[in-house]
């Protein structure tokens, strides 16, 4: 089962169509070898209630039926899902994947076997395909029709409200109480429909993706979620039930938990007869026995407890299968079984590097048809991510066609042999949509190259289809998780970036950008417009001035019209602040927005689209960048106040939590495409590109240029500027930089103290008893922390350890521990091996730890202790947050109603864990320099047409729109651990000024307009594909504070 080979390849599971059905695979290849002899024929029970007939050898086992069934279905991630039947005793049992089928269901024509979610993992952002997250969603309906899903009514009501949402689509009264009437969802269901028709309300313009999404995390946070309960007596004879799940076993009275043993804590699970016994390993803290019996009804059913119990271990705990144990020569002593198949680990490694194709099918039970999405228009206004997440994911528009059905079928017979070559009539593909990210709503560039390789074949035939969706809470990049509707963030939204779930990182519908015409550019054209366009580079310079300007209007927007209109709704910010922030944006707004104008209207005379009479005196820029900087220094009084600004707002939020979920759910805001404090040093950087396009003007004129004595004075002018303002930059983005980290980590508050600053954060492989283990570091120039990625609703990463740098030392220790790239840090009271994933990261980690120690030395002392805990704030004290939560609490018992931060799946932070590298403060720097925005024609490795989009470069990010006017952008592709080319002549990309991004099987090709635009892309795109020299930088920069 741990075969990755034998999985479909991700270029096998979308294949052509043929006459016996849709093939899934790539010519030429063959399922694994069955077992020759007679067939017989099982029946399966999906999800959705349909049935499917299954041809399988008598001597097969059970690892080909399950194995048969995942192909049928085209699911990757099968490995959450088992087969159960009921045994000659009538009991549920599960299909033992090493043992004959035939051994197990001795009469297979009267069993009907059932496919079900086996193993339910701790987050359900970790699902990384929409599919399977519906067919945990399926899994849940089913629950709570049976009773098994028991919680309170309100939590009940939501649950079934995303449901209905999920089938039926947006809220309507008449046709809510028809389909309430006719569809039974729980027990005594009329009590609760005008609850359940209140909630869906509030569900207006969700997808069946952002339901299913929501209804799992609600679920999630249940006590009975994913829990069978199997009858039992303790010592005293009391009855109880025990249960296992992915934290370890559980014991309940009724249904409510009344103890828990963490697979941490126990160390032998076995059973004697109808004795269950649990042997804990020794706590002096604890008040438990060594070892727990528990009386069960008969060994037949204790036997069958404990195989789930050693399946749910390895399945949750182990990094890969267990190997199987030597078989005795004379007599075996206990039951030989163990688990068989992939551990999560290894399924989420798998569905991480496989790169497969997003599986496109049909919601049975879903009555949502695409006409419906094609006229229902997101509103501007209400946008929202992952991640995550984590290509494109695009909202709703008109021009978008409906995706192509594929032929309902009733009941299947499918052998194992042509089982790859069928699809569920039940579970239909349909395109992938957007996964959600730092609480944006967007799709990965990397789900968009998928979508259009199937868009001829789409083309051809506009018939309608279910719409779907699809919400990734996980961002393992190259996914983002985002969602790409344009409501209002609900009040039991947990979405974030980054994710990714995979961004993580919207509408079900191909992407407008895929099918306008008017998006495709035919050469003819390209060359009619170059000879329209001056050549000469002044003019290409002058235009970055207006293609950046138009972003630096709209990010001013974010503030002045956005973000104002969302506070003046409330009263949540002092009036104090709300003049502070926007009396000193508004005239910033002002006056950039005649400045703009006035580049376009000389833009327009150089390139003679007016007064075409008018030359050579137009053909400038230096007289208007002087005019307009001189302008400008009237409004330093309003720059100097952005650092007062940033610090009164992160005040704010701290001591609000009405002002915190305000600016959260304003990020989450599709026009908020980058964290909120960002958009506040952005007049701060502007003056930085305004002085590197006047160094790049002067350097390219003569000293005789009509246009150079203007150029150089305005060069002055501006440099004047950046020096006064240049210091208050750098404290202003370290102190930006630590806020949003601390947004990023959970089990520490204090992150943001005078005098602390930021130096670099990656992932390395920190040695331990287990072996390897990817850890997150954060380094700073009093401490370094390691962390992991934690389990919970925000995709957060948890705090394991924290080493002081004063008094550690840093030596290479490959050949002490036989580990490649590796080095061993010794702090005062405690030491650790570390390793890189090359080389030049190991570099560049030694170098900068090294760094941080001197600086730890200069200093008068030890660092402060971090604080794990949280300390007392002037907030409400009967919320919580997420920051307060561990692991444990967060696997425990919530109400459904519970308001998580964003999911944040496309930070800085998890695109460095999920593509194993790091990034500096340096980087950082660098990269607000590198900043550029412009038209560019985009083309996927097996496209044929170029695509005009307008592309935005920041924070190692390109976001992408369908024009500069747009609101907000439809994509972005996080351009950490990509690499840039030039085009070989083998890939036939006959164009000039071509660039190539690519990462793993991620191949993606960009076009310029000219040899400037083209190198500048390559410039600002390279600072991001690769970290700079730390000398290089600090010569550069002789005021950076390192």
């Amino acid at each position: 089962m741990g075969e990755t080979e034998q999985r479909p390849t991700a270029g096998s599971r979308l294949g052509a169509q043929e006459n016996a059905g849709i093939s899934t695979l790539e010519h030429g290849q063959k399922l694994p070898p069955t077992p020759p002899g007679k067939l017989v024929s099982i029946k399966i029970q999906m999800l959705d209630d349909t049935q499917e007939i299954f041809e399988v050898p008598q001597r097969a086992p059970g690892k080909v039926l399950h194995d048969a069934v995942c192909s049928h279905l085209n699911l990757v991630e099968g490995d959450y899902f088992g087969l159960e039947f009921p045994d000659h005793r009538k009991m549920m049992v599960w299909l033992d994947l090493l043992k004959p089928i035939m051994k197990q269901i001795r009469r297979p024509k009267h069993i009907v076997v059932k496919f079900v979610v086996k193993f339910f993992p701790p987050d359900h952002a970790q699902l990384q395909e929409e599919l399977t997250r519906y067919l945990f969603a399926l899994q849940v309906k089913q629950d709570l029709a049976q009773g098994r899903l028991t919680c309170n009514d309100t939590s009940t009501a939501l649950l079934v409200s995303h449901i209905v949402q999920s089938e039926i689509g947006d809220f309507d009264e008449t046709i809510d109480r028809e389909h309430l009437a006719k569809n039974k969802y729980i027990p005594q269901q009329e009590a609760l429909e005008d609850k359940i028709m209140e909630f869906h309300l509030n569900h207006m313009g969700q997808t069946p993706a952002e339901s299913d999404f929501q209804l799992l995390e609600i679920a999630r946070r249940l006590e009975m979620y994913g829990i069978r309960l199997h009858p039992a007596k303790d010592r005293e004879g009391t009855k109880i039930n025990l249960a296992v799940a992915n934290t370890g076993i559980l014991v309940f009275q009724g249904h409510t938990k009344i103890n828990a043993f963490n697979w941490a804590k126990v160390r032998k699970l076995s059973f004697k007869r109808k004795r269950f016994l649990i042997k804990l390993r020794p706590d002096v803290n604890s008040s438990f026995q060594d070892t727990l019996e528990f009386l069960m009804a008969s060994r037949d059913f204790c036997k069958s407890f404990w195989k789930i119990c050693v399946e749910h271990h390895a399945f949750f705990r182990l990094f890969e299968e267990p190997k199987p144990k030597p078989k005795p020569v004379l007599f075996s002593r206990g039951s030989s079984f163990r688990f068989s198949g992939r551990t999560q680990k290894q399924v989420l490694d798998y569905v991480k590097e496989a790169g497969h194709k997003k599986v496109q099918f049909e919601r049975k039970h879903s009555k949502i048809r695409s006409i419906r999405s094609l006229t229902a228009q997101p509103s501007e206004q209400h946008s929202e991510v992952p991640k995550q997440s984590s290509s494109f994911t695009f909202g709703d528009d008109a021009d978008a066609p409906a995706v192509q059905s594929c032929q309902q079928g009733k009941e299947l017979k499918v052998s194992a042999e042509d089982a790859e070559q069928r699809r569920s009539p039940s579970l239909r593909k349909s395109p992938k949509e957007g996964r959600r990210v730092d609480g944006v709503v967007m799709a990965t560039m990397e789900e968009e190259e998928e979508i259009v390789k199937d868009r001829t074949q789409q083309n051809r035939t506009q018939s309608q289809q279910p719409s779907t969706g699809s919400l990734t809470g996980s961002p393992h990049l190259s996914e983002l998780s985002i969602n790409s509707q344009g409501g209002p963030p609900l009040a039991n939204t947990s979405l974030s970036p980054n994710l990714s779930p995979d961004a993580k990182q919207s509408s079900p519908l191909i992407s407008p950008l895929l099918n306008d015409p008017s998006g495709i550019r035919t050469d003819d054209e390209e060359e009619v417009r170059r000879k329209r366009c001056p050549a000469d580079k002044a003019y290409f310079i002058a235009k970055e001035v207006a293609t950046t300007e138009r972003t630096y209007l709209k990010d001013l927007e974010v503030i002045t019209s956005w973000f104002q209109s969302a506070v003046s709704k409330d009263d949540y910010m002092p009036e104090t602040l709300k003049n502070l922030i926007f009396s000193n944006f508004e005239p910033l707004h002002k006056f950039h927005t005649s400045f703009l104008k006035e580049i376009e209207q000389r833009l327009a005379l150089w390139e003679g689209r007016s007064n075409a009479h008018i030359k050579g005196d137009y053909q400038r820029i230096g007289d208007v960048m002087l005019k307009n900087i001189q302008s400008m220094k009237q409004l330093t009084i309003h720059l100097r106040k952005h650092n007062e600004i940033l610090m009164e707002l992160e005040n704010g939020i701290k001591n609000s939590r009405k002002l915190e979920t305000l600016c959260r759910d304003f990020e989450l805001q599709k026009v908020c495409y980058l964290p909120l404090n960002t958009f506040l040093l952005r007049p701060l950087h502007r003056l930085m590109h305004y002085k590197q396009i006047m160094e790049r003007l002067c350097k390219h004129y003569p000293p005789n240029h009509t246009d150079f004595r203007d150029s150089r004075a305005a060069l002055a002018e501006v440099s004047e500027m950046m020096a006064q303002l240049h210091g208050n930059m750098i404290k202003m983005e370290n102190f930006q930089k630590l806020h949003e980290l601390k947004k990023d980590l959970i089990g520490i508050d204090n992150l943001v103290i005078p005098g602390r600053e930021f130096i670099r954060l990656g992932s390395l492989s920190k040695l331990s008893g287990k072996g390897l283990q990817q850890r997150m570091f954060f380094l700073f120039n009093d401490v370094l922390l390691y962390t992991s990625r934690g389990l919970t609703a925000s995709n957060q990463f948890k705090v394991h350890g924290q080493l002081p740098l004063y008094g550690m030392t840093i030596e290479e220790s490959e050949e002490e521990w036989g580990v490649p790239h590796c080095l061993t840090l010794r702090g005062q009271r405690q030491s650790i091996i570390v390793a890189a994933s090359a080389q030049a990261e190991m570099d560049k980690w030694a170098e900068d730890i090294q760094m941080a120690i001197d600086l730890a030395e200069k200093s008068n002392g030890p660092a402060p202790e971090l604080l794990a805990s949280s300390p007392p704030d002037n907030k409400s004290p009967d919320e919580t947050t997420v920051d307060q939560e561990s692991e444990d609490d967060l696997s425990a018992s919530h109400t459904s109603l519970e308001r998580q931060s964003p999911h944040r799946g496309n930070t800085t932070v998890h695109v460095c864990w999920h593509r194993n590298t790091s990034v500096s403060m340096i980087d950082f720097s660098i990269a607000v320099e590198n900043q550029l925005s412009g038209n560019l024609l985009r083309k996927f490795k097996n496209s044929n047409g170029w695509q005009k989009l307008w592309v935005v470069f920041t924070n190692f990010c390109m976001f992408f729109y369908k024009s500069h006017q747009d609101n907000h952008p439809l994509a972005c592709l996080p351009l950490l651990g990509y690499a840039l080319t030039m085009p070989s002549e083998s890939e036939n990309i006959h164009k000039d000024y071509v660039f190539k991004l690519h990462f793993k099987s991620h191949v993606y090709y960009f076009r310029a307009e000219s040899e400037y635009t083209f190198e500048r892309w390559m410039e600002v795109i390279r600072s991001a594909t690769s970290s700079a020299s730390r000398t290089r930088v600090l010569s550069h920069k002789e005021s950076h504070v390192y």
